[in-house]
């Protein structure tokens, strides 16, 4: 944007954040804002307003973009939503215009600025979105990970004597995350022993037998025993009909079982007290 526009609207920076924020406060009822103080409230649209103000000039786009990130960062955070910073950059334009028709501009003058007012204010809104579409994206895919991690976990139950219980569907990114920390619970707990506990599992079909097949294989591999148990008549009848070959590593009904097992695998033994 033409260096003068800038210094235009950064000359009527207050006139344009009374306008704009007379239009915001319409809109404060409807959002997370509704929390903020008055104060709060005007001191959040002034951020804004000076962000935009700041990359009007475009001779440094790498600068500008960085500091849009950081303040969208920031807004995510306090809980902010893409509508309600959609709607406030259309609010900011609308105010703009009215500034720009109400001044003393010729009128090919004025058109010119509008012009280039609806490029920046475009570029800038698809730069936000961008922004804000990225991050809660990465946002989600983090937390997808974290529910990953816990459908997955390897629990001690004795020395030397591991359990996993799988709850839900088993997908490839499922399966691999299985095998991860598989391979390294057996290691880090020094286990002779783990139950894989598929009770929860409701299908078990060729590719999740496939899966953990291949997990069992590789858990031998470093010298430890796997066991599935949670066996029911139906995952039973299932696994002969699709002709699943399990017989590499034992199977049990129930963890109870699995457990007896795997104590007399480590040389252990439940006594009464």
């Amino acid at each position: 944007m033409q260096s003068y526009i800038v210094s235009y609207l950064k000359k009527n920076r207050g006139k344009l954040l009374d306008d704009w924020g007379k239009k915001l406060a319409e809109l404060r009822s409807e959002n997370y804002l509704q929390s903020l103080t008055d104060k709060s409230f005007h001191e959040t649209n002034q951020e804004f307003l000076d962000l935009m103000l700041e990359t009007a000039d475009e001779r440094n786009d790498k600068l500008n973009n960085n500091k849009i990130n950081n303040y969208v960062l920031r807004y995510i955070q306090n809980g902010g939503t893409l509508h309600f910073l959609s709607q406030s950059i259309q609010l900011l334009r609308k105010a703009c215009q009215t500034l720009v028709l109400e001044s003393e501009f010729e009128k090919k003058e004025a058109l010119e600025f509008l012009i280039e007012l609806d490029e920046w204010i475009d570029k800038r809104m698809n730069r936000i979105v961008k922004d804000y579409s990225e991050a809660w994206e990465k946002t989600i895919e983090l937390q997808k990970l974290s529910l990953l991690e816990l459908s997955a976990p390897l629990i001690p139950v004795f020395e030397g004597i591991t359990v996993m219980p799988l709850i839900g569907s088993i997908d490839t990114a499922r399966a691999r995350l299985i095998m991860e920390n598989l391979l390294e619970g057996v290691i880090e707990n020094r286990s002779k022993v783990v139950l894989i506990d598929i009770t929860g599992v409701p299908v078990v079909d060729t590719m999740v037998a496939h899966h953990i097949i291949e997990a069992s294989e590789a858990v031998r591999l470093v010298g430890t025993k796997c066991i599935l148990v949670g066996i029911r008549p139906e995952i039973a009848q299932t696994i002969v009909n699709l002709g699943i070959d399990l017989t590499k590593f034992p199977t049990k009904s129930t963890l109870r079982k699995g457990v007896v097992t795997a104590l007399e695998l480590t040389g252990k033994q439940l006594t009464d007290m």
